[in-house]
């Protein structure tokens, strides 16, 4: 009796284990022989698909029957789970064929004769059959976006409904697919609760697919419930900086309609601001506070106050020290300062930079002062200058007017000369590139304008004009199978004044050095009286350079060759452009391009080290 319960027991256990074996392969999804994507895998069975060349991926990519081909290597596919794979796989295709608009496809199974290494061949033969078109979409909506109450709603209304029918992706004639049908339902409901509705919801979708006639119709019915009103402005994480700064940058009144990108362009305001290192700006959206939901603005300032020094070498001036200190709310005031000592070999500055914060069209009032001495060109050059205006500055532009006050004394041997000039001024910048700090395509352009009346102890008063135009050009373009990447520069200025006027040299133009004419010494290179260079008032400046990544391994290390020309004079007629060549490195730094070049100034026959860091407008 007790051999027997034994005997029993060993069975049952024997029928559990192969049970087991059994359900392992259930639960991995009826995976036939599978395997570990660790394990050495072989090919099942050939598998050919005949259909067309556009939708042979899709169906590779997802039938069963393409899918478990490969099995482990010590593991076998039965004629039963083949035959499994292979009913399976004609409803398949038809039904991956749906998706792209093929509701009258044909796909049949065929078992082929063995191949010379003994496996099974098997053919799946594809017919799509005429594709389906969109014959008829009725887009309807419902709620406050079908019966607006208010001047300003009804006008919204008609925009937001017009753009929705403009914009929605399956008008009649085209094909109708799963992808463009979801996608499109989804685009338009976005679009919906971005413009002023944001509880939209569809209240109706149905597409109905007529096989007889290979067309489709589409009913749609958007109910877009209330439409929702701006309320008052919550902010929340303000420690310092006044709630008046974030006020004013809204750009919106209580009571206006909501609109998702009046919301960002408020929080992207925010952050340009500088002011904070976070910014959120959203609604909670509910249908009791649809005439005037809060507006809620969660804040993380950036640290009151920045200190930053540097010790560092620069090829146009020599080496040098800076410190520069920034307060975002000096004295407890709505305003930034910004101070700046540079002292190195060549050039000592001081700066002090006050401006306000900024007004909800992003400007701000400036006011400036700056003290300068500047010893590179074998004479002393000194320099106070301050400054009044205001200043608007986004990702893309800059605009800036402001009166300067110029006072100048240069010394050289045992002559002096002091020289002023009060202008007025406005300044232009313009950026369309791919990355501000590391351009690869696009263009930047500034333009100066100055007008005013200038000063000499040694020359006549009278007014001047003053033009200063730099352009930048970038382009990758492919030779040889290598992406290559070529900028050019351009720079031209001009000072419009009498001959016997004595403008600061600080207001005339000089060629040569890192950002100008390389294989130059800086601002070496102008009129001369004698030995000595000096200033002129017409400025041709012109730069070409191209580069390439050095190898693979490091894609941030460019090598480059460069050709620049430019020159200073009196008279158009007397300038003479320089010519400057050679070869240089560029690293591609998180802040910035680094340059290293050699350059070789053909009139000095001498090759010169250049470097810099940064882009010069």
């Amino acid at each position: 009796m007790r051999a027997g319960t034994l005997r029993t027991g060993i069975a049952l256990a024997s029928l559990l284990l192969s049970g087991c074996a059994s359900l392992t392969g259930l639960f991995n999804g009826s995976k036939p022989a599978a395997a570990s994507a660790a394990d050495p895998q072989k090919v099942a069975y050939e598998l050919e698909i005949e259909a067309p060349e556009e939708l042979r991926p899709l169906l590779q990519e997802h039938l069963d029957l393409a899918r478990f081909q490969r099995i482990g290597e010590d593991e076998r596919l039965s004629r039963i789970e083949l035959d499994r794979l292979a009913a399976a796989a004609p409803a398949q295709a038809r039904s991956l064929l749906e998706t792209e608009g093929y509701f009258n496809a044909e796909a049949r199974f065929e078992r082929l004769p063995l191949d010379e290494r003994g496996l099974q061949r098997v053919r799946l033969s594809v017919t799509p059959g005429p594709r389906t078109e969109v014959a008829r979409v009725d887009l309807s909506f419902a709620g406050a976006l079908q019966e607006p109450q208010g001047d300003d709603a009804q006008a919204l209304a008609e925009r937001l409904r017009a753009q929705l029918r403009e914009n929605w992706n399956l008008d009649p004639g085209r094909y109708f697919l799963q992808s463009r049908w979801s996608s499109g339902k989804t685009e338009a409901l976005a679009t919906a609760r971005a413009g002023g509705y944001p509880l939209a919801r569809w209240a109706h979708t149905a597409a109905r697919v007529h096989a007889e006639t290979n067309s489709a119709e589409l009913e749609l019915q958007l109910d877009s419930g209330p439409l929702f009103r701006l309320g008052e402005l919550r902010i929340e994480g303000l420690k310092y900086q006044h709630e008046e700064t974030v006020r004013r940058l809204a750009g919106f009144a209580p009571g206006q309609p909501y609109s998702e990108r009046g919301l960002l362009d408020f929080q992207e305001r925010l952050l340009q601001t500088q002011l904070f290192d976070g910014a959120s700006v959203d609604i909670e959206p509910e249908a009791e506070q649809a005439e005037a939901t809060p507006v809620l603005v969660r804040l993380r300032e950036a640290p009151r106050q920045q200190a930053t020094t540097g010790i560092g070498y620069n090829a146009n001036t020599g080496q040098r020290v800076t410190l520069e200190h920034l307060h975002l709310i000096p004295f407890g005031l709505p305003m930034r300062s910004l101070s700046k000592l540079d002292l190195g070999r060549d050039l000592r500055a001081a700066s002090l930079e006050l401006t306000s914060h900024p007004q909800n069209d992003m400007q701000r009032n400036l006011g400036s002062v700056a003290l300068e001495e500047d010893r590179s060109e074998g004479e002393i050059k000194t320099s106070l200058t301050a400054r009044l205006g205001r200043l608007r500055e986004t990702t893309r532009d800059e605009r800036l007017y402001y009166i300067e006050l110029l006072r100048a004394h240069e010394r050289a041997n045992d002559l002096s000369v002091s020289t002023g000039a009060l202008s007025i001024n406005g300044q232009w910048t313009r950026r369309r590139v791919d990355n501000n700090l590391l351009p690869t395509e696009g263009h930047t352009a500034s333009l100066q304008l100055g007008l005013g009346r200038a000063d000499s102890s040694i020359g006549a008063n009278g007014y001047f004009g003053r033009v200063n135009l730099k352009t930048a050009w970038y382009r990758p373009f492919k030779f040889s199978s290598q992406t290559w990447y070529a900028n050019t520069r351009l720079e031209l200025g001009q000072v419009f004044v009498k001959q016997d006027v004595g403008v600061p040299d600080k207001l005339l133009f000089r060629a040569g050095g890192d950002d100008s004419v390389r294989g130059y010494p800086y601002r070496s290179l102008g009129p001369t009286e004698g030995e000595q260079s000096v200033g002129g008032r017409m400025l041709f400046a012109a730069s070409a350079e191209i580069a390439r990544p050095i190898s693979e391994a490091m894609p941030s290390l460019w090598g480059a060759a460069f050709i620049d020309a430019g020159n200073a004079a009196d008279r158009w007629g007397d300038l003479k452009p320089a010519l400057g060549y050679g070869v240089g490195v560029r690293w591609r730094s998180p802040v910035g391009p680094l340059r290293i070049d050699i350059a070789r100034g053909h009139e000095l026959r001498k090759w010169r080290l250049h470097f810099s860091v940064g882009i010069a407008l």
